[in-house]
This record gives structure tokens, C-alpha cells and sequence, in this order.
């Protein structure tokens, strides 16, 4: 069994701030630090740090070649990842004394997926294996089609979020992650309740509440309790919980079984400063003791 992910790679540059901007305000930064990022790239190492063989499909500029490199060393087969004549992603962050985070996002090469990358990736998967997206590239329509008839189980991080892109995808994917505020807007947009959409699992993340499963086939709602940490840096963690209930999945564990493993690694992940390059590995994940 393996992972296929559709997902965004970032070159991070992180500024650590005394509190974040204000509109108008110029701040001088306490640090300043180059990472690998992107919500696809996170969730692919969280994934491979998590033990699942994973393939990341996606697109890097010229000046990318280290991100991939640094994918690669954390065990993310890279290739699938096509090199485009447009820059590659990033994202300007800033981090607060408090561990709270704003971004800014410029998708570059992650939206110059070609259709025939994401064929080419697709053709070698089997319907065992899982495939995951995010909203941070172009061809996601292609990938669930394709995924869908090959049976795979097809996974869907609606981040950064958009009612209609979501809706479009719902009849086509089989589990659904989300924030708090995300399932407000899409049921807003919908009129549906998480646990009337139609779509197998639905996760809402709810921050330091922990997380709630909704099993709808089931009728069936769990709620997976925070763990308690002092967090430094929030940027990543909900990418870490993802890739971990995926790589749960894929190992054979039960739902249930996953979301706990990920609520661990989240929790851990947020006691760490950066994105991918701090993602915790399942030892380090199973010898936490907060």
C-alpha cells in the first residue's frame, strides 16, 4: 500500500516577531529562517516520517532543486515532481512569542501542474493505495476522477479554503479534513452539517479542542481530545495531524486508532519550531510523553 499526494512545495521563509503586523505597521524580526514547506510537501513528509511509502506529485522552478533534495532525505519518493520554467512556491510567515502565525502565499510552479504528470503518477497506483490533495495546486478535478476509477480511497485537506472548489469534489472523495471555522463556511455555502455531507469521514480539527470524526455512513460522531503542550509554533501541525491520520489508514489501522496517533504527533509538532524540516517520526511520535 502507498500514499499518492497532490500537494503544494513552499520554500518557507519564517520571521519569529514579537506579535504579529498590524495593518500598516513596519516590525523588525527577532530571527528569520529558509525551510522546506507547502502544505502538500508537509503533509508528504509527515507521511513518510509516519512510515508510509509516499509519492508527492507537483512541480518545483529552477530553484527548487534543494527542497526536493530535503524531501527525498526525509524518505518522500519525488519522482513524480516535474521542473517548470515558473518560479517555485513560498510563503512569507510570521510567528509570535505566543506560537500563532500568519502567511503569505505565493503558489508559483504549484499551479503548472501538467495534466500528464499527474496521469503519469496516477497510472502506477492501485486501487489499495491512498491519494490525498489540497487546495495550494491546480488539477485536483483530474486527480479524484482518475483516482475514483481506480478505487483508491481518496482523501481531500480543503485548505486554503473554497466553498466551490469543495462542493465541486464532495461526490468524488471518501474523507474530508477541515478546521473549525472551514465547516462553518461550507455549511454556509451547502446548507449541509458535517455529518450530512456526502462523504464517508469527515474530520473537523478544532485547535486546542482536539479534533471530532464524523462517521456518516455510520451516524456516528467521536470526539479526539488536544493533547496538552505549551506551543511554540502552530505553523504545520494541522498538515502533521493530516498526514498522520492518512498514514494511520494506510498502515491498517482503525480510524479511531489514527486520529489518536495524530492528535500525538500534532501535539508534538507544535512544541518545535518550523514546518517539514521538524515534522516528528513515528518513534518520536511514540516515545512523547507530554
Amino acid at each position: 500500500m502507498a500514499v499518492y499526494n497532490l500537494g503544494s512545495i513552499n520554500a518557507d521563509l519564517v520571521y519569529r516577531v514579537p506579535h504579529l503586523p498590524k495593518p500598516g505597521e513596519t516590525l523588525a524580526a527577532n530571527d528569520h529562517s529558509r525551510g522546506l514547506g507547502g502544505k502538500g510537501a508537509n503533509m508528504s513528509v509527515a507521511l513518510a516520517r509516519a512510515g508510509s511509502e509516499t509519492h508527492h506529485i507537483g512541480a518545483i522552478g529552477s530553484d527548487g532543486a534543494w527542497m526536493l533534495d530535503r524531501m527525498a532525505a526525509y524518505g518522500v519518493e519525488t519522482k513524480y515532481v516535474a521542473k517548470s520554467e515558473i518560479a517555485s512556491g513560498h510563503a512569507v510567515i510570521s510567528v509570535d512569542d505566543a506560537g500563532e502565525n500568519s502567511i503569505l502565499l505565493f503558489p508559483g510552479a504549484n499551479q503548472q501542474i501538467e495534466d500528464t504528470a499527474i496521469s503519469r503518477a496516477l497510472d502506477c497506483a492501485k486501487a489499495e493505495d491512498i491519494l490525498i490533495f489540497q487546495n495550494e495546486t491546480n488539477g485536483l478535478d483530474q486527480a479524484a476522477c482518475l483516482g475514483k476509477s481506480k478505487g483508491m480511497r481518496i482523501a481531500y485537506a480543503a485548505a486554503p479554503f473554497d466553498a466551490k472548489s469543495v462542493e465541486k469534489l464532495l461526490p468524488l472523495i471518501d474523507l474530508l479534513f477541515l478546521n473549525e471555522v472551514e465547516a462553518a463556511q461550507l455549511q454556509d455555502a451547502t446548507g449541509l452539517a458535517p455529518e450530512n455531507l456526502p462523504v464517508s469521514d469527515v474530520v473537523v480539527t478544532l485547535g486546542a479542542k482536539g479534533a471530532r470524526w464524523y462517521d456518516t455512513y455510520a451516524n456516528t460522531q467521536t470526539n479526539i481530545p488536544a493533547i496538552s503542550v505549551t506551543p511554540v509554533d502552530t505553523t504545520g501541525a494541522g498538515d502533521t495531524f493530516t498526514g498522520y491520520v492518512v498514514a494511520g489508514l494506510d498502515q491498517g489501522m482503525a480510524m479511531g486508532d489514527a486520529l489518536a496517533l495524530a492528535a500525538r504527533a500534532g501535539a508534538l509538532m507544535v512544541t518545535r519550531h518550523g514546518t517539514a524540516d521538524v515534522i516528528p517520526t513515528r518513534e518520536e511520535v511514540r516515545d512523547f510523553a507530554p
